[in-house]
């Protein structure tokens, strides 16, 4: 085929209008595309012109001049075979070889723009646009091959820019194409723009990963990996914020735009959409960017609220969120993996940096026993982090991500260290010298084992921590401890004895209990009275045996022989207790000096009724207002009085009251029956606390 000409132009007689090789100079080609549109040919021999005004003329042509016969408008699809084939041989010229000398433009080309610029005037002329949802699949398909060939279609006369006689062409398909790629953007940033973040149901699921509460809360919940697993698997075919239609038409538009030399605005729309998305999606998990500063300034309950959503969002991030993200950018520039790849990390670079800051914000701010449990989900979330980052992010930036939050991770570790030891200088230095009303539990020994029960909820972190981030310290120095860090289950014992090496962790929680003891020894020393000590003494210690039963990590921890010790201290505190004041009632109860000569001493059995009466008197007042918290304790307390006194008074009574004479005499010695002692000890110990089996913690 000629390039030169057409299939649709025919040239009748011998003669032809004269056609120029070159292209005249530009003073002589400055016509509209009107003029240019308005010169072809029609069928009826008539050439249509426009004059100054833009009002179509017909100029007949002379007898003397060929006629040439072309219906217009002309046929898209033809002209597109034509523009196919000129494509495919214009390829095998070479623009500046003299032996290939480039073909004059063909009429089709012309064509072949006025056509597909009626097209786009269709979609995006007017004052409303035609929306690409809005065409059907055929005619959206077919939009996209045009304008796929007019891109190749300009490639190719690009190819002859050299040639004066291209000019023209190469301008005019420029133009055709801008207008072109112009819709394709607008359309294509549309769609990117209309996603649709993560649902209430996923942020609900991705809240499961949360980490375990702080003592605060008094609840228990662990990281729901299984969940988290599940949770990961329903996200794997789905695209963030897309149908895969969508996606499908999204990676068209990148390849017309690309093809048509805008990659760069491409990229850009992306870019910024998707980074939109990106931060919408931390909103609504309930993060928000906070500068270092900003951290530093807030109070530790707020600030306690954003590290919760901060855990929520960065596992969310991290498990799912941006897996999906390359996905998408794989889908979307499916031909173009260096372009996926660069905007992936930019997109995931930026928004990682933006939370391990926020992490290495709160590893800077001041120590506090209460902040432990967040520093603790925050390094848990870092160390599980680590491992996966060369698998999550593109080798660019791996290595940096890793470095960011290594670092924080190690502030986080020697935060926590230092704040284990504040607990402990804390409890040394608590010298509070206001007994507890009716020795009751201690303020201090409920703060501590609710700290040291959610502390073993991390035994396996904290092992870790202390291992990593404190300076091991050897037998000979002042802990004890000979921990070996190249063998640590080594370490790890069930009974505080010197011949078995404990982890830098146990050796921490043996030096706080009994740091708790002796300050409670201080503590019960404050009452006057030596049975309240006693009881003071046994309420905690309950209390504390109590809570290390109810934790396992804990109670394996402390092991059964400081178990079995602190039990039998508590038996001991109850001997001392029931010796201090019920031995003392039962001294009333001796039978010595009763008897002279076989007789009763009338006397001195009334003053041992006195003050028997008396004494029990005074010790139902008093001990009424003492607390037990525990009902257990408390219940067995009460047996125990009374399967001690009892059988006693019983005993007494039977033996010596017939002495009196029936009646008055008898009234005013033998105040209580044994059945109303017995009710009068059931009332012991109730004070003014709810008890404690019943009260929340």
């Amino acid at each position: 085929m000629d390039l030169t000409q057409t299939s649709d132009q025919t040239i009748s007689n011998d003669k032809q209008p004269d056609i120029p090789d070159e292209t005249p100079p530009p003073h002589e080609t400055e016509s509209t595309e009107a003029e240019i549109v308005g010169q072809l040919p029609t069928d009826d021999g008539v050439i249509k012109t426009t004059d100054d005004d833009g009002a179509k003329t017909d100029d007949v042509k002379p007898d003397n001049e060929v006629e040439v016969s072309s219906p217009l408008p002309p046929d898209l699809d033809k002209v597109s075979e034509e523009i196919d084939q000129f494509i495919s041989e214009s390829s095998n010229l070479k623009g500046d070889d003299d032996e290939s000398k480039p073909p004059d433009v063909p009429v089709f080309v012309e064509q072949f723009a006025v056509l597909v610029e009626a097209k786009i005037d269709e979609y995006d002329g007017g004052d409303a646009p035609v929306k690409w949802s809005q065409l059907a699949q055929e005619e959206a398909t077919s939009f996209l091959d045009i304008v796929d060939r007019i891109s190749k279609l300009f490639t190719s006369l690009c190819r002859f820019s050299s040639e004066y006689k291209y000019a023209y062409s190469i301008s005019r398909v420029d133009g055709v194409l801008q207008r072109a790629m112009s819709y394709i953007e607008e359309e294509y940033k549309s769609i990117l723009y209309d996603y649709k973040i993560n649902t209430d149901s996923d942020i609900t699921n991705s809240d499961t990963y949360s980490a375990k509460p702080s003592p605060n809360s008094y609840s228990s919940s662990d990281t729901n990996q299984d969940a988290e697993q599940d949770y990961s698997a329903s996200e794997e075919n789905k695209f963030p914020g897309y149908s895969e239609e969508i996606v499908a038409t999204l990676n068209k538009f990148c390849k017309a735009l690309i093809a048509g030399g805008y990659e760069t605005e491409c990229c850009q729309v992306y870019f910024i959409a998707r980074r939109k998305a990106l931060e919408e999606s931390l909103h609504k998990l309930g993060f928000e960017k906070y500068s270092i500063d900003d951290v530093q300034k807030m109070n530790w309950e707020p600030l306690e609220r954003e590290v919760t959503a901060w855990i929520a969002t960065f596992r969310h991030c991290t498990n799912v969120l941006f897996s999906s993200e390359r996905k998408l950018a794989d889908a979307v520039f499916g031909d173009q993996p260096s372009i996926s790849e660069t905007i992936f990390s930019n997109l995931s670079r930026g928004m990682m940096i933006q939370l391990l800051n926020f992490a290495e914000a709160v590893s800077m701010t001041k120590r506090a026993a209460e902040k432990l449990f967040k520093f603790l989900d925050i390094y848990e979330t870092l160390r599980d982090f680590i491992p996966l980052v060369d698998k999550i992010f593109p080798v660019s930036y791996a290595d940096e991500l890793k470095a960011e939050a290594t670092l924080s991770r190690g502030r986080l570790g020697e935060s926590m260290v230092s704040i284990f030891s504040e607990l402990e200088n804390s409890i040394q230095g608590d010298s509070n010298k206001t007994p507890v009303p009716g020795g009751a539990v201690h303020p201090l020994t409920r703060y501590i084992m609710n700290y040291l029960k959610y502390v073993g909820e991390y035994r396996d972190t904290l092992e870790q921590v202390f291992r990593e981030h404190q300076m091991i310290e050897r037998a000979d120095s002042a802990t004890g401890s000979d921990f070996d860090c190249q063998n640590p289950q080594a370490g790890q014992s069930n009974h505080h004895t010197s011949s078995n090496k404990l982890s830098p962790f146990e050796t921490h929680m043996i030096k706080v209990m009994d740091l708790l003891d002796s300050n409670l020894e201080g503590k019960s020393r404050l009452y006057k009275d030596t049975s309240l000590s006693s009881i003071f003494m046994m309420n905690n210690g309950r209390y504390i045996l109590q809570k290390i039963k109810g934790s396992p990590e804990i109670n394996s921890l402390m092991g059964d022989q400081w178990y079995r010790k602190r039990s039998s201290d508590l038996r001991q505190y109850h001997k001392n207790y029931q010796r201090e004041t019920w031995g003392k009632l039962l001294q009333c109860l001796n039978h010595e000096g009763l008897n002279v000569n076989g007789k009763v001493n009338k006397p001195i059995l009334k003053e041992r009724f006195k003050s028997f009466n008396a004494l029990f008197d005074e010790i139902h007042k008093t001990q009424s207002s003492w607390v037990i918290s525990d009902e257990q304790l408390q219940s067995e307390l009460r047996v125990s009085i009374s399967n001690m006194v009892i059988p006693a008074y019983r005993s007494f009574l039977g033996r010596f009251s017939q002495t009196f004479t029936p009646g008055r005499q008898t009234e005013k010695y033998v105040k209580y029956q044994p059945e109303e002692i017995e009710t009068d000890i059931d009332e012991l110990f109730d004070g003014n606390a709810t008890p404690w089996g019943r009260k929340k913690l």
